[in-house]
């Protein structure tokens, strides 16, 4: 006898996403001016608790990475190409942050409170996806062929290229155990100042439009929401070392977007 299928819970998914929107609008205002306590914005307190950099990245990432596939074992409707195809998108970008990134990594202790709270959103994101894709969505078998499955992709693996090059390119701006500041240069660099901030944004806006569905949607903000102002800050510090240092900006880059700002 075949398995009976896994219900489709639509009111939670429906409140999920809505809390991805409303927690990513939340953190866009209260973060204006100062930025979450991790990295290069970590402000030291005595109470503070730290993990090394590579294990805080790989324990925050994995629940994202391991939950769709845990749900890929639950009663679940028939698979179709579009389903697998576009969960393993979603996979696939956090196989690269959980098993390449987080070793790969040369960053500062992570605050131990940040990467629980970066924990507990993975695992939320990484049920909500697979929910969604596995037990709700309905995706004919013309979907992948279609305009807007076809270009989300484009647009999620060009980001990607973005992202990882980039993470790249700031990984070997010093060399171990330096703690000068350095403009990093090259690649996506050349245009925005947050080059790695951009690929990744980019990748979930062509999610969402490969997916085509609320709960990416509200993926795609929340990352926009928590990453922007990042990047806007990194911006604003690299403007006043240029200034200091080198008088002018030559290369004129945009903070986040290489075409509106």
């Amino acid at each position: 006898a075949s398995q009976p299928e896994m219900h489709c819970h639509r009111t939670l998914v429906d409140a999920l996403s809505l809390g991805f929107v409303l927690a990513g609008f939340a953190h866009l205002l209260h973060h204006r001016k100062t930025q979450l306590s991790y990295g290069r914005h970590m402000r030291p307190t005595p109470l503070l608790r730290t993990v090394p950099a590579p294990l805080a990245w790989f324990l925050q990432e994995m629940p994202a990475f391991l939950i769709p596939l845990l749900l890929t074992l639950t009663p679940h409707q028939a698979s179709g190409t579009g389903k697998r195809l576009l969960l393993g998108t979603f996979v696939t970008h956090y196989f690269q942050r959980t098993f390449i990134y987080s070793f790969l990594t040369r960053g500062r202790p992570f605050p131990l409170n940040v990467m629980v709270a970066g924990a507990f959103f993975c695992s939320l994101s990484g049920f909500l996806q697979g929910h969604y894709l596995l037990h709700c969505a309905q995706y004919d078998q013309h979907w992948t062929a279609g305009f807007r499955c076809r270009t989300g992709l484009l647009l999620f693996y060009t980001g990607m290229a973005i992202n990882i090059h980039s993470d790249s390119v700031l990984r070997n701006l010093r060399e171990p155990g330096e703690v000068v500041y350095r403009i990093p240069t090259g690649g996506f660099f050349r245009y925005v100042s947050g080059a790695n901030f951009f690929g990744e944004i980019t990748e979930w806006m062509g999610y969402a439009v490969a997916t085509w569905s609320l709960p990416a949607l509200s993926f795609a903000l929340f990352s926009l929401c928590f990453i922007g102002p990042r990047a806007l800050h990194h911006h604003r510090e690299l403007e006043i070392f240029r200034e200091r240092e080198f008088k002018r900006d030559p290369e004129c880059r945009k903070e986040l977007n290489p075409v509106v700002f």
